[in-house]
């Protein structure tokens, strides 16, 4: 079953418009950049996301949000706990997120 993996952040205050691009650009860039250990393929199926222009007003601080879809959930532990792409992203989002959110769920699946 497929997984679509929501991931929502929030930067801290002063971060600049140029930062926060290069991080937007470099999380999207990781459905190529993250590969498959056994294949050694990218297995990321689609990935997504912008900043946020809800007039609703409910977003609690969170400006930016991406969706990453999986094949499966194995793909998905995966990339959450193991992938080096990934791992060193997360790592470079010291002292630039204030907060981050993420949401998993299979489409169906109540």
């Amino acid at each position: 079953m497929s997984i679509t993996h929501l991931v929502m952040f929030q930067f801290k205050d002063g971060v600049s418009p140029e930062v926060i691009k290069d991080v937007c650009s470099r999380l999207l860039a990781l459905k190529d950049n993250c590969l498959h250990p056994t294949s050694q393929k990218p297995y990321i199926q689609a990935v997504s996301g912008g900043q946020d222009n809800s007039p609703e007003g409910i977003q609690h601080g969170i400006t930016h949000a991406f969706v990453v879809h999986f094949a499966s959930a194995e793909d998905r532990d995966y990339y959450v706990a193991k992938d080096p792409a990934h791992q060193a992203f997360v790592k470079s989002l010291d002292g630039i997120i204030e907060k981050a959110q993420a949401i998993d769920f299979t489409d169906g699946v109540y």
